[in-house]
């Protein structure tokens, strides 16, 4: 199991690091911000958006001991979203032993 969510979580961080990158070399986000708010869909996936954060960001302020760690990873998943999020869970991932599985990801917190 923990093989297959290596895969699919590097799979999933190359293709959003791919699709960043091409949107923002086809469009500027900055530029197209104040037509881009006032789209009620937008305004509500950005809610969406944080709401999801807020929800993975308690987990790693459970996990994580070292405060300047849960502040750097809670800047990141807000500025980067799911490439910060999925970087994260992919460092977690390749952290556990051999032997170790979806419980010992979620639950054992860092030292």
């Amino acid at each position: 199991m923990i093989g297959f969510l290596k895969i699919v979580f590097s799979a999933l961080l190359v293709f959003m690091c791919y699709k960043v990158i091409a949107t923002s070399l086809e469009s500027n986000l900055f530029d197209q911000w104040g037509f881009l708010g006032s789209i009620p869909w937008m305004r509500a996936t950005l809610w969406d958006f944080y709401a999801n954060i807020f929800i993975i960001n308690i987990w790693v302020l459970y996990k994580e001991k070292s405060i300047i760690l849960k502040i750097s990873i809670t800047i990141l998943f807000v500025c980067l979203g799911s490439i910060a999020t999925l970087a994260y869970v992919l460092v977690c991932l390749f952290k556990l032993k051999h032997g170790e599985g979806v419980k010992e990801l979620l639950l054992r917190r860092e030292l």
